[in-house]
């Protein structure tokens, strides 16, 4: 027999250390040997406040994959400069698919990305074996887009021959691809939506539409619109 308290038992206690500000109980449950633990540590840490580089870092390395992309998330909403987790956070979009796909999410919320993620997000655009990863990478690009990261970078032109090469992929990866391209401008983008209004994804035409309507709503009033037959397609 033991008094050790369970990993269950150790995973509510620092929840409620989180909303307590207990500091104590929420730091040593950064290294508490159950992930679930360390996870919650990492959401209560942040939530009150203490989640400092070099713990957000560590939890981006974590050995679990499921505490990786809790970091991931926390790590897109923290708030002030990552520091040393920076790279760690860059580290994980080439993390396994799951954890890459929330580190493409993260990385589109920074507007402190640096060039070596801003890069590797637009070579997972064009390249990743995954879908959603693809899909993900997409979406980031848009945001980094609208933020100005790509323009800090020198990098608007290769982000947007991503997001112009997401349009040709499958549906889901199309609409990301639709939404991304209201970020640029220039004749390219006005092609790749000239061709998504006519797409067979019924969200992917609407999306389409939708920005060309807002772009130059009387010219648009006048175009001819795309057959009302067309059934919605999944890719």
């Amino acid at each position: 027999m033991t008094d050790e308290p369970s990993g269950r038992v150790r995973r509510a206690r620092v929840v409620f250390s989180g909303h307590l500000g207990d500091v104590v109980t929420v730091r040593s449950s950064l290294e508490d040997p159950d992930p679930a633990v360390r996870g919650s540590a990492l959401g209560a840490a942040s939530r009150i406040g203490i989640l400092a580089p070099a713990d957000l870092a560590r939890g981006l390395r974590d050995s679990d994959p499921d505490v990786r992309t809790r970091a991931c998330r926390i790590a897109a909403a923290h708030p002030g400069e990552l520091g040393e987790s920076h790279t760690a956070l860059v580290e994980r979009l080439d993390d396994t698919d799951h954890v890459a796909e929330v580190a493409c999410f993260a990385c589109g919320e920074r507007t402190d990305l640096n060039d070596t993620g801003t890069r590797r997000l637009i070579e997972i655009a064009n390249t990743h074996g995954d879908p959603l990863v693809r899909e993900a990478a997409v979406a980031a690009i848009g945001s980094l887009a609208g933020l100005g990261v790509l323009d800090r970078h020198g990098l608007t032109a290769a982000g947007c021959d991503a997001v112009i090469a997401g349009g040709s992929d499958i549906a889901p990866v199309r609409r990301r691809a639709a939404v991304a391209a209201a970020a640029f401008e220039g004749p390219t983008v006005d092609q790749l939506l000239d061709r998504l209004v006519t797409d067979r994804d019924q969200q992917v035409r609407q999306i389409a539409e939708d920005l060309r309507a807002i772009e130059s709503p009387v010219a648009w009033m006048d175009r001819p619109r795309p057959g009302s037959g067309d059934a919605p397609g999944r890719g």
